[in-house]
């Protein structure tokens, strides 16, 4: 079962130094993605894949294309704590239960299994302000949870983060993904989860350039599309696990 599709989709913004020409952020990208899935969307910076997370998590439409989901993905901003608005965890997941209109009685209970689910309900009275960016991005993780959504997006999840907040991060992306969750990950680290993902994608100046598996990739040039190797310090995939 298909959980994410783009045909040809194209996303197009104006230059601001010359309002009447424009460049393309993405164009004509197809791919799609199996429910189920762990997929690694990798590229340099300016690559599209700030674009295309906008598109296929609803915040932005494109030029044109088609884009098709199972359901209404959640997403995982790169600065987690700029989605967390209640000011300990327990009150930021009520925020999400309470959004899906879940009966009064049972606000409590969903509250405290989706922060559960996480690892954080010994701190869900816990100033919010003060958990580690690994825990900021579980807490993300626990609201979307909460809103029962099977597509879950992570863009640049290792950003500032130190080796234990990556493996934090990661075994929490492995519990979703072993659940049946859909996972989508953008990032330009892809050393940190190449392991993890059984589909790789590749962007490069907004195009697709590359859609298959990571074995498959690591087989070829990927300096070209200005990613690092990341077995150039390692033997075999195996060998990059970040758990």
């Amino acid at each position: 079962m298909t959980a994410v599709r783009l045909e040809n989709i194209t996303r197009k913004f104006r230059r601001e130094d010359n309002p009447r020409d424009f460049f393309y952020a993405a164009k004509d990208v197809s791919f799609s993605i199996e429910s189920g899935s762990l997929t690694v969307i990798g590229g340099a910076n300016g690559s599209g894949k700030s674009v295309l997370m906008n598109i296929i998590s609803g915040l932005m439409k494109p030029s044109s294309g088609k884009l098709t989901v199972e359901s209404k993905p959640g997403l995982v901003f790169q600065d987690a704590a700029t989605q967390i608005l209640g000011e300990t965890p327990r009150e930021d997941v009520e925020v999400s239960v309470k959004n899906i209109k879940t009966p009064k009685a049972q606000v409590k209970a969903e509250t405290e299994n989706a922060l559960k689910a996480v690892s954080l309900l010994e701190k869900a009275d816990f100033p919010a302000e003060f958990l580690s960016g690994g825990e900021k991005r579980r807490l993300a993780v626990a609201a979307i949870l909460a809103m029962k959504r099977n597509i879950i997006i992570f863009d640049e999840p290792y950003a500032n983060l130190d080796y234990p907040g990556v493996t934090d991060v990661n075994r929490l992306i492995s519990k979703l993904h072993s659940q049946g969750k859909t996972i989508i990950i953008l990032t330009h680290e892809i050393e940190k989860c190449l392991a993890m993902s059984d589909h790789f994608i590749i962007l490069r100046n907004g195009s697709l350039v590359f859609d298959g598996t990571p074995q498959q990739a690591l087989e070829l040039d990927l300096t070209s599309w200005g990613i690092r190797n990341p077995l150039r310090k390692y033997n075999t995939l195996e060998d990059l696990v970040w758990l």
